[in-house]
């Protein structure tokens, strides 16, 4: 949910003042390949259904279980198998989920992190959590942008996704800039992006502090 509306005469300025507050290099480079030229509306139609193909081709290279039905009917990830009837966006954020949840809690609820937007069964997901506060947020943020990236690689509408995310609230601040920095530097330290910034297909290896 965006916490603050974006009117889109000021979607420009905003991106402006956003890359402007980045450190020039890397980082600012794939800030600019997630937003130059790129759509802030969602795919619709025929195109939506080419993502959501895109999505599970991912989800089928990866080896993650899958089966039909709305996360809404139970949860997003019981386990064993991703509920894929949903946006594309949101297979490609659970697929990030997969890859950064240690190893133990790739077999647990909705990855041990308690209940998200999509879960129906809460209750469930409340009681398979073992990660909370700062480290839940943590880790919900690498999940966002490893996601974010992995729709950036496919040409999906990933601009769409960092302003449904919240990337771009308090753009110009210090502290928004700091935060993007920071969770890519997470990212590309763990293996998960490449010096370019490009997802890769890597998994966690270690577990929980």
């Amino acid at each position: 949910m965006i916490l603050t509306p974006l009117a889109e005469d000021r979607l420009p300025i905003t991106l402006a003042r956003f890359a402007g507050s980045l450190p020039s290099g890397p980082v600012r480079t794939v800030f600019g390949r997630l937003t130059d030229g790129a759509q802030a509306a969602r795919a619709h139609a025929e195109l939506a259904a080419k993502n959501h193909a895109d999505s599970v081709d991912l989800i089928i290279k990866f080896c993650i279980g899958f089966k039909p039905g709305a996360p809404q009917l139970d949860v997003s990830w019981d386990g064993a198998a991703l509920r894929c009837d949903t946006e594309a966006y949101i297979l490609l954020h659970e697929v990030a989920h997969y890859q950064l949840a240690a190893p133990a809690r790739r077999r647990q609820v909705d990855f041990g992190l308690g209940p998200g937007p999509e879960t129906g069964d809460r209750v469930r997901a409340m009681q398979a959590q073992t990660v909370f506060g700062l480290a839940r947020e943590r880790e919900e943020a690498m999940a966002s942008l490893l996601g974010i990236l992995w729709e950036a690689e496919f040409g999906h509408p990933a601009l769409a996704s960092l302003l449904d995310q919240n990337w771009l609230e308090g753009a110009g601040r210090p502290g928004a800039a700091a935060h993007f920095v920071d969770i890519f530097a997470a990212l590309a330290a763990g293996g998960f992006v490449d010096s370019a910034g490009r997802p890769q297909m890597r998994l966690r290896d270690h577990p929980d502090a």
